[in-house]
């Protein structure tokens, strides 16, 4: 999404009645000659539009009424209530059951000689007449407000074809014999016999109708992730305050309530864990099939489902600020983004409409001038109008987008657009931040070493007992290698060295080996392998010194995330070349890429480095991508053609990037790849259908080979066809040792 200026406000609308392309371009040009306006863009697939506009110019009111005035309905979102309610409405099912039931027995009169007695016709025109005028009445309704602002839309060629079968073939009763006349069943226009077309205008209005209803199913069906997500949010929250519990609305919640979720019952907002243990199903937030087991002190999402035990947990954010919430707006956002693929379709499709006409019209005089009747003409040409309609356009990219954002977050992965997805299909480098991407991002202890005749769990005692009194992360970890640490006095750090404490008589620092060692610190030969052993592992050192003389080396190591080395693997068979790029030293980013499979390296790298880095690839030629989590990887996730930020990082990384992986593995950007890679071929396969059935069809109508009600079956079949397509991306899987959903 493009950033907001200060002055500008975002709002986004729920819209009914749009139902081609044309529609969409419409309605964006109608919001964006509003006064202030930024940017307005238009989802056909979500019904939804999103409009960036200054408040001192105009008013939300003015985008209601400017839509209004095109024909279709807008509804602010001001809701999670209003956001369900456009996926309920379904204003066309009662018109397409009675435009069903009237045009069979009319196609039956119509076509089936047996059935035709004498004055057979004024039937057929009775059980036609609410069909044409009742039922196909929201075709004529936005073809009249659409010829109201000298303008056309797919409505604009049905309404004409109905209503073209059904005033000639009126005018045929009235002023004819052609209520006794016999007709018969043909697959053309040019074979049919008779002047009564009262089975074209019934049964071209029952197809559509019956079209229109099952792609608003086929639409609801590809929301459903998106959905889901809204949905995570738990209704009741149990809080305890004065020591009762008091069962209150979620809504209600505020920063720091102390909340006590059950087994069985969904975390209501973001907090940190104060008390029980349990495992947590996130699987809707992230992906993850497997439970998570969480402790005090573990920060939890809310919306995930406690399985076991109780847990009491103190509020960090709520409501709109909840991960839930804040996944749920990333996919809806990346839904009302474009791709370039949408913008010429949209384009062309506000053409196909004035042309269709023009091509109908000409069919129609050119029968004419052939020596057909004016009932032969007028088949082809209404055939003409119907097959036209740009609905398949229309729908061929949003909804592949609608599909594949939900499916995207159900597996941990947030598409911010179409835009990602058309740069993620062509990347060719992909460069990996190593803290926090390829490794867990937190110091884990890895061995120690000891001088010789030295007492090791003394040792280890003194540094704990220092290092209790640090919040650096290495001295945490160090912290935790005894269960009760010594009383420590006199505790100061030393920049540049580490940490110093007065521990049972001895006053004990722990810090860099090499600095200690040029205090003046002896380190004896033995420790000084030790330490370049460990430094080859790319392993972080912390020296236990008194007396002046270092007793014990420490070491500690960033785990490397489990599933990294295959993740790798799964990125080389994609055609991708992952390089690790990280402000590490030399070893460490040597060792850690040769755990993992990675061949290029790129160590000692300052933030501005990276974006050298990713500038320097960019001139070669190749296509990059990044993979960071942190405050210094937003400058180069921003300068990269795809900027990756793992979900658990910085929330500045997060804004920067252009694709969010909630699920904490490099198999998800792997996955992000192949996701965008199978929907941009689903886009690409979705544009040639609607392209080609146009290009086929309509000489095929224009030439008097096409019966107008095949041109209907035609017509709504294109797009059931394009949405069936998106639909095959909901079966796209995880890679098989990532997550199996």
């Amino acid at each position: 999404m493009s950033a907001t200026t200060p002055t500008t406000e975002q709002i986004e609308l729920t819209l009914e009645g749009l139902y081609c392309a044309a529609c969409v371009l419409r309605t964006e040009n109608a919001l964006a000659a509003l006064p202030g306006v930024d940017r307005a863009t238009v989802n056909l697939a979500t019904e939804r539009a999103s409009v960036e506009f200054d408040p001192a110019q105009t008013a939300i009111p003015e985008f209601v009424r400017a839509v209004a005035e095109l024909g279709y309905t807008a509804t602010p979102i001001t809701d999670p209530t209003a956001k369900r309610a456009a996926y309920e409405r379904d204003p066309l099912q009662t018109q397409m059951v009675v435009a069903i039931v009237l045009a069979i027995p009319t196609l039956a009169l119509s076509m089936i000689p047996a059935l035709q007695f004498n004055g057979w016709g004024w039937l057929a025109g009775a059980l036609a007449t609410p069909v044409a005028l009742w039922a196909a009445w929201p075709f004529h309704h936005a073809a009249w407000l659409a010829l109201k602002h000298r303008t056309t839309s797919m409505d604009t060629l049905i309404s004409l074809g109905v209503l073209v079968a059904y005033v000639s073939s009126v005018a045929a009763l009235l002023l004819t014999d052609a209520a006794s006349m016999p007709m018969h069943l043909s697959l053309t226009a040019r074979g049919s016999t008779g002047t009564l077309t009262f089975e074209v205008a019934a049964v071209v209005t029952a197809v559509l109708l019956a079209g229109r209803v099952l792609e608003l199913r086929a639409r609801r069906r590809a929301g459903d992730a998106v959905r889901a997500l809204s949905d995570l949010s738990a209704p009741n929250a149990t809080i305890v305050r004065d020591g009762k519990e008091i069962l209150v609305p979620a809504a209600t919640l505020r920063v720091g309530d102390l909340v006590l979720v059950r087994p069985g019952e969904r975390i209501p907002a973001d907090g940190t864990i104060v008390n029980g243990t349990a495992s947590l199903d996130r699987s809707l937030l992230t992906g993850e099939s497997m439970p998570v087991d969480v402790d005090p002190g573990d920060e939890v999402a809310g919306g995930s489902i406690n399985t076991d035990g109780v847990l009491t947990i103190r509020t960090d954010r709520v409501g709109a600020d909840s991960a839930a919430a804040r996944i749920a707006r990333l996919v809806e956002q990346a839904q009302t983004e474009k791709a370039s693929v949408q913008r010429l379709a949209d384009k062309i499709a506000s053409w196909f409409v004035p042309a269709a006409l023009v091509i109908a019209m000409l069919t129609f005089v050119g029968w004419l001038a052939a020596g057909a009747s004016l009932a032969e003409a007028l088949a082809p040409a209404v055939a003409v109008l119907v097959v036209a309609c740009p609905c398949a356009l229309g729908l061929a990219v949003p909804a592949a987008l609608l599909v594949a954002t939900g499916r995207g977050a159900q597996l941990g992965i947030l598409l911010r657009g179409a835009p990602a997805l058309e740069r993620a299909e062509k990347i060719s480098t992909i460069l990996l931040d190593k803290t926090g991407t390829v490794t867990e991002g937190r110091m884990m202890f890895a061995g120690y070493h000891f001088r010789e005749n030295e007492d090791p769990t003394r040792v280890v005692a003194l540094a704990a007992a220092v290092e209790a009194g640090s919040e650096h992360p290495i001295a945490r970890v160090i912290a935790t290698l005894v269960d009760s640490p010594l009383p420590a006095t006199e505790f100061k750090i030393r920049p540049g060295i580490g940490a110093e404490a007065r521990v049972d008589g001895e006053l004990v620092t722990v810090g860099h080996p090499t600095r200690l060692e040029a205090e003046g610190d002896l380190l004896s030969h033995p420790l000084k392998d030790a330490c370049r052993a460990e430094s080859e592992l790319g392993r972080s050192l912390a020296a236990v010194s008194w007396g002046g003389v270092i007793r014990g080396i420490i070491a500690t190591n960033d785990q490397i995330r489990p599933s990294s080395q295959a993740a790798i693997a799964s990125m080389r068979k994609l055609g991708l070349e992952p390089v690790l790029v990280t402000g590490d030293t030399s070893a460490a980013a040597k060792s850690v890429a040769a755990a993992v499979g990675i061949r290029g390296v790129i160590a000692n790298v300052l933030p501005e480095g990276k974006v050298d880095e990713v500038r320097r690839l960019q001139t070669e030629g190749r296509a990059v991508a990044l993979v960071g989590d942190g405050v210094n990887d937003a400058p180069a996730l921003a300068l990269a053609d795809l900027g990756i930020a793992m979900g658990s990082g910085a929330d500045v990384a997060i804004a920067a990037a252009d694709i969010t992986l909630v699920r904490p593995d490099l198999f998800a950007a792997a996955d992000a790849v192949r996701l965008a890679r199978q929907t941009m071929r689903t886009i690409r396969g979705n544009l040639f259908w609607a392209f080609a059935y146009n290009v086929i069809l309509i000489p095929v109508a224009a030439l008097g080979l096409l019966n107008p009600m095949l041109s209907g079956l035609a017509m709504a079949s294109s797009s059931l066809f394009v949405l069936g397509n998106s639909l095959r991306l909901r079966r796209f899987r995880a890679s098989e040792q990532g997550i199996s959903r």
